[in-house]
């Protein structure tokens, strides 16, 4: 495994498994047999519904707790709730996360932002994390924090490898950890053919050489799957470097182009959702 140093000296894994739109089932398979294969990432959320089952996951591995970097969220609808890091770290069944993010730049996330530093100055949390808060909510933020984020969440991909942003990342040594990192499963990028052909220089993939980029672009990235050879597969990407040539290759991919475009609407309907938590 390959790690990264955040901006307050933890060290986190460059590559994980997300468990975005896994059923509890699914996701507990799929982070066990992710933790057996060596992955120690692990990236979960409130709205996910699944974080009982990420933590029988990593129970059921028997992976040391002090070796799994474990990552989840706090939805809008969670961010005046006082006891809202309490609940979660009881439905994840441990007694810290190593990241905790605020999910959405909804409802009062002034407050969750709060709950974030809180849980950091008591330990609940090794690190905290913002996700989705581009343009003016950065900004925003960027005047109100006490503490700084370790952490952004956000769509990254070569397509769209969020240059901009990462400007304002970057000055606070803030890092990217992506979704959608392999655009989305568009066609189109996955067959470009720089990514054809250093697929067949280094014997991977198309999705291993992407995946691979994000990681010497600097960013954590934590592909989902509930298939476990794609599991392995997405691991198997630290035995190769891409050199600095081919980079550029894959930078001049750069079409400014994002998947997901979300908007005030949805951001008032994030709020008003409360997730039905797992009972068990």
């Amino acid at each position: 495994m390959e790690y990264m140093t955040l901006n307050n000296g933890i060290a986190c894994p460059v590559v994980g498994i997300g468990t975005f739109m896994l059923s509890p089932r699914d996701a507990e398979n799929s982070v066990r047999e992710a933790l057996n294969m060596g992955y120690r990432l692990i990236d979960t959320a409130n709205a996910y519904v699944n974080e009982r089952a990420v933590g029988r996951g990593m129970k059921a591995s028997g992976a040391p707790r002090e070796e799994i970097f474990l990552s989840t969220k706090l939805w809008p609808s969670e961010y005046e709730n006082p006891n809202a890091v309490e609940e979660t770290l009881q439905r994840l069944g441990v007694d810290y996360v190593d990241l905790l993010y605020i999910h959405q730049p909804a409802g009062n996330w002034l407050a969750g932002y709060r709950q974030l530093e809180k849980a950091y100055r008591e330990g609940k949390a090794k690190a905290i994390g913002i996700s989705n808060f581009e343009g003016k909510y950065l900004a925003e933020l960027e005047s109100k924090w006490e503490i700084v984020p370790q952490f952004m969440q956000a769509e990254a991909h070569p397509y769209f490898p969020q240059t901009e942003l990462r400007r304002t990342l970057d000055k606070y040594g803030i890092r990217l950890m992506s979704w959608y990192p392999l655009g989305h499963g568009d066609k189109s990028l996955i067959q470009e053919p720089v990514f054809g052909a250093l697929g067949e220089k280094y014997g991977k993939s198309p999705a291993q050489i992407i995946l691979r980029w994000h990681t010497q672009m600097g960013f954590a990235v934590i592909p989902g799957s509930k298939n476990v050879d794609h599991i392995r597969d997405n691991l198997d990407i630290l035995d190769f470097a891409l050199t600095p040539d081919e980079m550029a290759q894959i930078a001049a991919l750069d079409k400014n182009k994002r998947y997901y475009h979300r908007t005030d609407e949805q951001l008032l309907q994030f709020a008003a959702w409360r997730p039905g938590f797992e009972k068990a």
